[in-house]
């Protein structure tokens, strides 16, 4: 038997490409190298792009009530309370974007509920065994695992992070530094008598810092600090005895035992990437491909992202309807943004080794930059040869960037987002205004199996009378799409903007490109 798909590393990467495969009807298996799952916080935060991905593949709702999205920084120097603060105290949802800040929320909860949502498609992780070795011929790949069995499947993808055996077998480039004199313990404690409605950090005169931050939903706190250091100036091993020594040190709080220590790690600072995503059949996402300072928060929501763009290029191809050029674009598409992210946590991660040396200023840095805002140098970015010009504000909204959300009715006047609308893994067509209505039904019609179709009326229900399939009464998505005139807004299933063209022309011949990929001139 030959599956579509193997995908090595179950963590959050891992899962959510098999969830998005497995939406799609894609056959795919999900093995991972631990006997079982893990109980570690690692990392801890999703972003607001990530909660829309997760929306789309259906695990935000839980993601929001097992996590918290306010907690407060409480700052110390040489022990004593500096401030309290909330960088996004000010922040609001929008009609264009429904999440306003990021969720606190440990790792091993991430993946419980992405294992969760997995399983109601029918398909479990099977642990315990990795990918030994593997090679690949043009039908696909035939994979022999550590615990001896062989499975053949038409494409590979590594998702086992940093140390991936998949990237080594691959024999692709992982470029970059390790810096070994900077490291850092972490690890998860409980710290009975330490509030929990903070997140607090102590910072002390000689440049050493401690940071306990409370995990919802469980009794811990991550902690990360400086190590403790050997005659040698080697980072001692990390233990619960370190870990004591290390909060005293720093927090000068007395009568605090730390205890039921569940994750003892340390953690050096790499900065790597590679040089390729895809060679063939086999292909690489998340840490397997990119590992980058922790300093924003964005490792794990990288990974999910990357999920998120191969999943519906993989699904196409691997049941073959498309060709396997469409994958180049998720290299092309991906490959920058882990050059960015790398950049941007090397960045904020000096501003924090800066700042701790500050007396009195705490280690408040500048938020990092949003992620997931497009891709609009892809091929991908339409229309397909510009025949019809860009009927959207470009000022506003380019081919290539994220879709935005926007609040509606549906036929029977109730409220509805375009997230909403776009969760089926199919492309959008988005119809503005009753001239093009005709041409939405007809490409729907065309394009059953890739393409969904949907009629918007303004906020005057439309000159013609008709029933459109979603109202835009306040007028939010098409401002949110730069949209004045009769216009097709063409939406991947990504949810990020494939062409706004007037021509229905247009929309099928990039659909035709999608099927039969060749990359853009």
């Amino acid at each position: 038997m030959t599956d579509d798909v193997l995908i090595v590393g179950a963590g959050p990467t891992g899962l959510t490409l098999a969830i998005e495969l497995a939406r799609r009807g894609v056959g795919v298996r999900i093995v991972d190298a631990a006997p079982a799952p893990h109980r570690e916080s690692r990392g801890k935060g999703l972003q607001p792009r990530t909660l829309e991905v997760l929306e789309d593949v259906g695990g935000t709702e839980r993601a929001l009530a097992t996590g918290t999205t306010r907690l407060p920084f409480r700052k110390y120097f040489d022990g004593a309370h500096v401030n309290d603060t909330d960088p996004f105290a000010d922040a609001l949802p929008t009609p264009d974007a429904p999440y306003e800040r990021g969720v606190l929320i440990g790792q091993w909860q991430v993946e419980e509920i992405l294992r969760e949502r997995l399983a109601e498609f029918g398909v479990g992780v099977r642990l315990g065994t990795e990918v030994a070795e593997f090679e690949q011929d043009t039908d696909g790949v035939t994979a022999v695992l550590t615990d001896g069995d062989r499975i053949r499947a038409g494409y590979l993808v590594g998702c086992d992070g940093g140390r991936s055996r998949v990237r080594k077998v691959m024999g692709v480039r992982f470029d970059g530094t390790t810096e070994e004199t900077q490291s850092m313990v972490v690890g998860d404690v409980e710290a009975e008598g330490i509030g929990r409605d903070v997140w607090h950090q102590w910072f002390t005169s000689d440049g050493g810092g401690l940071a306990l931050c409370p995990m919802p939903g469980t009794d811990s706190f991550q902690l990360q600090a400086s190590p403790e250091l050997d005659a040698d100036g080697e980072p001692l091993p990390p233990s619960l005895e370190s870990f004591q020594r290390i909060f005293d040190r720093y927090a000068r709080v007395p009568g605090i035992t730390l205890t039921n220590p569940t994750w003892l790690s340390i953690w050096r600072v790499n900065v790597r990437m590679v040089d390729r995503m895809r060679v063939g059949r086999v292909l690489l996402a998340g840490d397997a491909a990119h590992v980058h300072p922790i300093a924003g928060g964005l490792g794990m929501n990288t990974g999910i992202q990357d999920a998120y763009n191969l999943g519906w290029k993989l699904a196409l191809a691997a049941t073959g309807q498309a060709g396997p050029g469409l994958l180049d674009t998720y290299e092309e598409e991906r490959l920058p943004v882990a050059a960015w992210t790398l950049g941007v946590s090397s960045d904020l991660y000096a501003q924090v080794l800066e700042r701790v040396r500050e007396p009195g200023t705490g280690i408040e840095v500048a938020a990092p930059p949003p992620m997931g805002t497009g891709y609009p140098w892809s091929s991908l970015a339409g229309p397909a040869d510009g025949s019809a010009g860009s009927v959207g504000d470009p000022a506003v909204l380019r081919p290539g960037d994220r879709a935005p959300d926007a609040p509606c009715l549906d036929a029977s006047g109730h409220p509805v987002r375009l997230f909403q609308v776009y969760a089926d893994p199919r492309f959008t067509l988005l119809g503005f205004g009753a001239e093009v209505a005709d041409a939405v039904g007809k490409l729907a019609a065309e394009h059953d199996g890739l393409l969904q179709g949907f009629t918007v009326d303004g906020v005057d229900g439309g000159a013609s009378g008709a029933v459109a399939d979603l109202h835009d009464h306040e007028g939010h998505a098409r401002r949110a799409y730069g949209v004045t005139d009769p216009a097709l807004v063409l939406v991947r299933p990504d949810n990020h903007v494939a062409l706004f063209t007037r021509d229905p022309a247009e929309v099928t011949a990039y659909l035709a490109r999608i099927v039969t990929f060749t990359p853009k001139e």
